[in-house]
């Protein structure tokens, strides 16, 4: 169990702390703005780093508002606390205008917005989800921006970079120089975390599955799809499908443990398509005590009623649209897939899969290792969702994190890494704006 945080002065501003670094963070600490201001001016300043502890000046501003900073004499009321409060926002707002970086760590592997959270300070909280909504949103209109270089651009670019590797020659092979950060200002060393899963969709599709124990994981221990999932899956079914009616039509993207197909089945739908891509899965599926295999697929309604297809999603979709096919549920819930896929699915596609009234969810996992990422990336997927054409309902879930709050540990056993840590799951169910 981690010690109980220390939020002083003393301990996170030491006094070994470099002059340059010490100015910056003291006057963010005492919210002097007008001391602080000058010091901003180049490049960089408005994230310095205390060597030891990671203290940045968003931590210092928002830190100083901690109960325990209080004076010891006095008992602070609401209003007091307010006004602490109140006086460290233009701190903040004009730290993330000068260049503050957002989700920097400190030795604590705290972010400022996973200190603002631990404090309850809500106000300092919804800045630092504001600058990380409008980073997230720059860094995807840059992505964009690098997709529309031209193909002559690509190709003088790749024709430089190999003249200057053969331009290398033999000495490229025999030292290899290791660039680093020296800036003394950014000299921390960020806590190292158990490594997460590096998959992407051909890696994981290259993969070998093993079912065991309520959970799917790849060869590299990677977990795709656990059973702590199933009351979110059982929330989604009936967010989707309101009153569980018998006749619908419905499309599920990625099958995993089959669980929230097994709860779409149970409505004796008119339509269920399934789309999976991954080999493994699909001959779990044709195993004889399967409850998706052959005799499955003959049990619709009329032929093909009932159907798994098997490929990618961005193969076999577009092939369902050319057949005019249209579904009053479609749930969206792959692995090894990053959120450009995500995105590329509900704004391309979803608005020509619906019916009308048809409703659209997805497992949102995404930035679900804390809680300030999953709030920024929530507003995000808002934003985009609304630019596609749809309206997005949030419902939080409660999460019991009784058995899941300790790697390799519970649920977690026999699992890489766990991927998620949050007691609280947004559950999005999505309509056709009207």
């Amino acid at each position: 169990m981690a010690a109980p945080a220390n939020d002083s002065i003393e301990a996170r501003i030491p006094a070994t702390c470099p002059d340059s670094i010490s100015q910056i963070l003291h006057r963010a600490w005492h919210h002097d703005l007008a001391g602080l201001k000058p010091l901003l001016g180049a490049p960089g300043r408005a994230s310095v780093q205390e060597p030891t502890t990671g203290e940045t000046p968003l931590h210092a501003a928002i830190r100083a508002c901690a109960p325990s900073n209080r004076p010891s004499d006095h008992n602070q009321d609401e209003k007091e606390e307010a006004e602490r409060t109140a006086a460290a926002e233009p701190v903040v707002r004009q730290l993330l205008l000068s260049g503050a970086i957002w989700n920097d760590v400190d030795d604590r592997d705290e972010t400022p917005g996973c200190l603002a959270d631990r404090l309850g300070l809500r106000d300092l909280y919804g800045l630092c989800v504001d600058a990380g909504v409008r980073a997230e949103l720059l860094f995807g209109l840059l992505n964009e921006y690098e997709e529309l270089e031209s193909e002559e651009e690509a190709e003088n670019e790749e024709t430089t970079t190999t003249t200057q590797q053969e331009g290398q020659g033999e000495d490229a092979d025999e030292e290899q120089v290791e660039i680093v950060d020296a800036d003394p200002d950014r000299a921390f060393v960020p806590p190292k975390r158990p490594p997460g899963p590096d998959v992407n969709s051909e890696d994981y599709l290259r993969s070998d599955l093993t079912y065991s124990d309520g959970k799917l994981v790849d060869s590299e221990q990677n977990g795709v799809m656990m059973a702590w999932e199933t009351s979110i899956m059982r929330t989604s079914v009936d967010q989707l499908l309101p009153g569980l009616p018998a006749g619908r039509r419905i499309l599920n993207i990625g099958f995993g443990m089959g669980i929230v197909d097994g709860m779409f089945a149970a409505t004796k739908p008119a339509r269920h398509h399934i789309i999976e891509a991954h080999a493994g899965v699909l001959s779990h599926m044709n195993k004889p005590d399967s409850h998706f295999g052959s005799s499955w697929a003959a049990s619709g309604p009329s032929d093909g009623a009932y159907r798994v297809h098997a490929g990618r999603w961005q193969d076999v979709v577009p092939q369902l649209m050319a057949a005019g096919e249209t579904y009053d549920a479609v749930y969206f819930d792959t692995f090894g897939e990053d959120y450009a896929q995500l995105r590329l699915f509900f704004t391309e596609y979803v608005p020509a899969l619906l019916e009308e009234d048809g409703r659209f969810g997805f497992f949102n996992g995404l930035g679900a290792d804390r809680r300030v990422c999953y709030d920024v990336y929530a507003r995000v997927v808002e934003m985009h969702l609304s630019d596609a054409g749809l309206d997005v309902e949030w419902q939080d879930l409660d999460v019991d994190m009784k058995d899941m709050s300790a790697e390799g540990e519970g649920e977690w056993q026999g699992v890489r890494r766990r991927y998620w840590t949050l007691d609280k799951y947004r559950l999005p169910t999505c309509t056709l704006m009207t």
